[in-house]
């Protein structure tokens, strides 16, 4: 999987500096260009939205509309017409981010009644209706999964389903109508507002519970259109319910076994189920509002509900964590954000803890390394710095959970029940926390996101020693090591696995980083068929080695680690051989006459309908394979992709000829129109397997596959942000050569713009993970990716 965290705030942040765009309609603000339909620029140099037709206006640092705040002293004041020094907290459209109770980093001891306002939030994907609903207590995400006329009832059908961060836990009820008739049954949120209808639940901990803990959780009413039968309950992890949903529909006998159903005094119904630490309980109830059709039936493990309204109840008594408030989440500079942008400021908090920051809503509520530090590089500019802050919640989760005997850093943290139960099937009663480990660009981020904050920020720079000299504090095997003894560690396994290929004569392809013997996964592609079966990842080796080698080769030079001061010469020595001798193992190049064909061949066989545009190829065709190695002893995984943004964002080559080159080909393949490259009108596609001339890449890189002809939000944000960055060495006092290359330059400039016009085109689509397409009455048309037969459900936020 992959993250995707909050593309419009992304690119907000990318657009100042950036080059002048070619749309003649767009207006100068200092810096930054912008529509005045969309904007009003105030004192030359600051922005602020329009929102439902009506400017809003500025208050120091930020943005707001008068009919939610005031303006006093250059501060947000709330409620509007109030005086006096507000909170700077902002609510809109029945979203409010707000500070939380100084209790909730307690789970032992929280207080009764939370003084602040929740934070809310419904967030509409149809078929899928999302809310959150955060408070001093605990953080929430309900999902509503109910037909719609032209759904696909084999993928889609009735579903409450509710998740939280603490443990990555939560419920999910599959339901199905009694009538037998697929699709006529419907649900849906009923009480409260139309936007957020949840209500917390929170009764503390009494002589009864075995964990010692609150119970916590959310209640909402529930409409059923018809009579239904609960058919799978699933109460525990999060874990366990992606293996029901996205597998071949797994159930744990273990896990079902031990849920219990009881009948209620009030014709309702209770399911609960204690955890595998045998202290924690997880429960889900449905309790009719009005008896007069009947109540609910416990028939063995189903229920029988006659049609009409219930109040829908899901708690457990788990710790729980320390939320980050959106004002928290941000650095001072960018606290007007949280006005322009309530729905992803809002789900930025949601995603971000004290602890650490999560990979994405509902399916990855929990740590993933590589998504964390990639959202980390790209919305730095904005997060908060210092003790406490977000950037740091990344950096410590990282290094808490680094597997000390070789460096590898932790994919994705296994916490809560679900680590109990793997911890059984080991034959060990125990809770202890665990890790996987199987990536292998994960281990590259880590000293690249540790130079740009502690080399190029100066809080950073003030909270080094402070910082280094922390001892791991969580459970992963990591006690009595300090963070910067960790990181040491790790910085010695990139040195060493990278040696190899930077020797004399030692730049094969047998020394190139290789997946771990056994995994057929390894990069951010992590589906089975991700990188065509590929054993020698593109992104990896052509950015992530060198861009690491790089930032070592800095801390080093700042004395970070003082038993390798040779680093600061031989990690640089090395990036430079990584850098100039790896793109050529991966290029493809197709003559024009056969891409033609390649192409037209492809659009036939895939059936979908779209032009071919073959027409449009007056070239060769040149881009980069996925991977080496592939399925069907494919000597390169030929897949257009995108991945060419790793390079553009982390590594600024000196190679002119390759550089020139390489900017040259990502434009043409930006600019030009799927199936020829990347470009669609729903969004930048990771990958086109037009050109690889065999059935298997049909077959494997489809619109429903997980990393197939989809759209992901983050390396679309990548891809701008790594053009700019190639852009803005043109202002350097000794510019690349392929600036002076008008042609190349315009091209360049070009594909820049173009992204722009497919991002702002898909304003409501850019916070999703990922998204899909189909293709009909002659356009292609956005589609949610897990609304299609034997695709990957994905992430709202």
């Amino acid at each position: 999987m992959g993250t995707s965290l909050l593309l419009p705030l992304l690119l907000a942040i990318g657009v100042y500096g950036a080059p002048p765009p070619v749309d003649p309609n767009l207006k100068p603000c200092g810096e930054a260009y912008y529509l005045e339909s969309q904007y009003t620029c105030y004192d030359g140099n600051f922005l602020c939205p329009i929102l439902d037709g009506e400017p809003t206006l500025r208050c120091g640092p930020a943005c707001y509309s008068t009919t939610m705040y005031g303006c006093s002293d250059g501060e947000l004041v709330y409620p509007a017409g109030t005086s006096g020094t507000g909170s700077g907290d902002s609510t809109s459209s029945g979203t409010a981010a707000t500070s939380k109770s100084s209790a909730s980093s307690s789970p032992t001891a929280p207080i009764a009644a939370c003084t602040e306002t929740p934070t809310t939030q419904h967030l509409s994907d149809p078929p899928y209706e999302d809310y959150f609903y955060s408070d001093c207590h605990s953080s929430n995400q309900v999902v509503v999964t109910s037909p719609l006329p032209a759904s696909n009832l084999s993928v889609i059908g009735p579903r409450l389903l509710v998740a939280w961060p603490a443990g990555n836990s939560g419920v999910v009820a599959y339901f199905t109508p009694q009538n037998g008739v697929n699709g006529s049954l419907g649900i849906q949120l009923v009480n409260g507002t139309s936007d957020q209808p949840l209500i917390s639940m929170y009764t503390p901990a009494n002589s009864s519970s075995l964990s010692g803990n609150a119970r916590v959780g959310v209640s909402t009413l529930v409409e059923f259109n018809s009579s239904a039968y609960l058919m799978v309950p699933i109460l525990g992890s999060v874990r366990t319910m992606r293996d029901f949903t996205e597998g071949p529909s797994i159930l744990v006998p273990l896990v079902q076994d031990a849920i219990v159903f009881a009948q209620t005094d009030d014709g309702g119904a209770v399911l609960s189920r204690l955890w595998f630490d045998n202290v924690t309980t997880t429960e889900m109830s449905l309790v009719p509002t009005n008896t007069s059709s009947g109540g609910i039936t416990v028939n063995n493990f189903t229920l029988e509900l006659p049609a009409g309204t219930y109040n829908f109840t899901a708690t457990f008594d788990y710790p729980q964590l320390d939320q980050l408030s959106a004002t928290e989440v941000l650095n001072e500079e960018s606290q007007g954000l949280i006005e322009q942008y309530p729905d992803q400021t809002t789900s930025l908090s949601f995603l971000s803890y004290s602890q650490k920051l999560l990979a994405g809503a509902w399916r990855f509520l929990t740590y993933f390394g590589r998504d964390s530090m990639i959202s980390l590089l790209l919305l730095e500019p904005v997060l908060s710095e210092g003790e406490g802050s977000a950037v740091e919640a990344v950096i410590s989760a990282v290094l808490d959970r680094l597997n000390r005997t070789d460096g590898s850093v932790c994919h994705e943290e296994t916490i809560g029940d679900y680590a109990t139960y793997l911890n059984l099937q080991k034959n060990i009663s125990s809770t202890a926390q665990g890790c996987t480990y199987q990536m292998v660009d994960t281990d590259y981020y880590l000293d690249i996101v540790m130079q740009n904050y502690f080399l190029n920020s100066a809080v950073g720079r003030s909270r080094r020693e402070a910082f280094l000299s922390t001892n791991a504090s969580q459970d992963f095997g990591n006690q009595g090591l300090s963070y910067g003894d960790l990181a040491l560690i790790n910085a010695e396994k990139i040195m060493n696995t990278s040696a190899a290929f930077a020797q004399l004569g030692g730049q094969t392809q047998d020394n190139l980083i290789h997946l771990k013997e056994g995994e057929i996964v390894g990069e951010w592609r992590d589906s089975s068929y991700g990188i065509g079966g590929g054993r020698i990842p593109y992104d990896v080796n052509t950015a992530l080695v060198p861009a690491a080698l790089r930032s070592i080769a800095a801390l080093s030079a700042a004395g970070f680690f003082p038993d390798h001061p040779e680093w600061n010469t031989t990690a640089s020595e090395y990036a430079q051989v990584w850098e100039d001798n790896t793109l050529h193992f991966f290029q493809v190049v197709v003559p024009q006459s056969e891409a033609q064909a390649l192409v037209s061949n492809y659009t036939s066989a895939a059936g979908y309908g779209f032009p071919s545009n073959a027409a449009n190829i007056t070239s060769d065709i040149v881009y980069h394979g996925l991977s080496l190695e592939g399925n069907n002893d494919q000597p390169i995984v030929k897949v257009m992709n995108s991945d060419d943004c790793f390079r553009h964002f982390l590594v600024n080559s000196t190679n002119q000829t390759q550089l020139t080159s390489f900017v040259k080909q990502t434009a043409n393949n930006v600019l030009a129109p799927f199936p020829v490259g990347l470009s669609n009108p729903v969004g930048l596609l990771v990958a086109n397997p037009a050109y690889g001339g065999d059935p298997i890449y049909l077959a494997n890189f489809t619109n429903s596959a997980y990393h197939g002809t989809v759209v992901w939000g983050w390396p679309m944000a990548m891809m701008a942000a790594g053009l700019q960055r190639q852009l803005g060495r043109c202002t350097d006092s000794t510019p690349p050569d392929f600036c002076s290359d008008e042609d190349v330059h315009a091209n360049v400039l070009a594909a820049y713009n173009h992204l722009w016009d497919i991002v702002e085109a898909n304003s409501l689509n850019l916070s999703s993970e990922v998204w899909s397409w189909l293709y009909q009455d002659g356009e292609f048309a956005v589609e949610p990716l897990g609304s299609l037969p034997g695709a990957t459900e994905g992430d709202i936020r």
